[in-house]
């Protein structure tokens, strides 16, 4: 392996076991020196690309919001019109929330952190969020869903949707193990209870 592949690979290592420290463990409780050791390097080499630890937590939010952009496109891209969109993006959501919890566990952990890095991170999924707004008045004016405020009605959705599938990430965190039939129970439960709250007939 070439010095070149050999750095790039120790920076997407560092980011990728940034990423599930922040999104397990919590920013704060997560030093240099505990990745460093994760890692088998030193922490110089941590700090040579990344230059401090808020560089790491830029450069794993960044990724990250990134990551979720396009799960959620790659959802919207084969979904059915209207409530179709809004069920492939709780179903992207729960995808993630299964394969990749330290994904919306750094997400919860970003708003924690405060309005810094939860704007880093709303600017990166703003044209997503401007596409979900236009998508919503588009439909409430077609008669296909119940009208409401559409960017109101965008965070009711997120919340609902964050909570119940970073749930897991909770209870596990207090010693409570859940299944996959568990999870899939509750994303059956979130979709048919959207069904009800936006279907307009």
């Amino acid at each position: 392996m070439n010095v070149v592949s050999e750095q790039t690979s120790t920076k997407e290592r560092t980011r990728q076991a940034a990423l599930e420290a922040f999104g397990t463990r919590g920013y704060d409780a997560t030093s240099l020196d505990y990745l460093a050791r994760e890692l088998g390097v030193r922490k110089q080499t941590i700090l040579y690309h990344f230059g401090s630890k808020e560089g790491l937590l830029e450069a794993v939010v960044d990724q990250a919001a990134t990551d979720l952009a396009g799960a959620l496109e790659a959802a919207l891209a084969h979904a059915d019109p209207a409530i179709g969109n809004v069920k492939a993006c709780v179903r992207a959501v729960f995808r993630i929330a299964i394969r990749q919890p330290e994904q919306l566990g750094l997400v919860r952990e970003v708003s924690r952190l405060g309005d810094r890095w939860a704007s880093r991170l709303v600017t990166s999924l703003d044209p997503l969020v401007q596409r979900a707004t236009a998508f919503l008045e588009r439909e409430m004016a077609a008669g296909r869903m119940r009208k409401s405020d559409p960017k109101l009605l965008l965070v009711s959705v997120y919340s609902t949707v964050m909570g119940v599938a970073t749930e897991a990430e909770v209870l596990r965190a207090v010693g409570v193990e859940t299944t996959l039939r568990t999870t899939v129970i509750r994303r059956r439960e979130l979709l048919n209870f959207l069904h009800n709250a936006l279907d307009a007939n």
